[in-house]
């Protein structure tokens, strides 16, 4: 397997509320909800950087597409990484995030590894974090 990733889907409760949070609180362009002549098929893709979608799907849409049972959600499995280029950039990703209806769970500081970081949780608790690492600075 070559390791690569092109999209990553969130499991959310509200499809509708999530689209809002992403695109109308947080810019992220899309076209919307696709799909809703398929049951179960309802989704929103997102674009994020070339070769790379964030998509978020209903979690029973999720549930029965992988015939998993549906589970209580924790927000410790895994979080969504977004690097930027400088503190102030952390800063005014972790502001419009609140704007848009995030929990902000860990303000904004210094790390112990030299970065700058903090943590947020969308509307259905997937924590993102907002961080700038002065070893990993993005091309863009």
């Amino acid at each position: 397997m070559k390791p690569r990733l092109s999209v990553v889907t969130l499991a959310v409760d509200d499809l509708e509320r999530s689209l809002r949070f992403y695109r109308d609180g947080l810019g992220l362009a899309t076209d919307g909800i696709v799909g809703e002549e398929f049951e179960h098929g309802a989704v929103a893709f997102f674009d994020l950087q070339p070769g790379l979608k964030l998509a978020i799907w209903p979690r029973a849409s999720l549930a029965h597409d992988s015939e998993l049972p549906l589970r209580d959600p924790s927000p410790t499995e895994f979080t969504l990484g977004h690097n930027v280029a400088s503190r102030d950039e952390v800063d005014v990703v972790m502001r419009q995030a609140a704007d848009a209806g995030a929990l902000i769970v860990k303000a904004a500081r210094a790390a112990f590894w030299g970065g700058y970081a903090g943590y947020f949780q969308d509307p259905d608790g997937h924590l993102w974090e907002i961080v700038w690492n002065p070893h990993l600075i993005p091309q863009d």
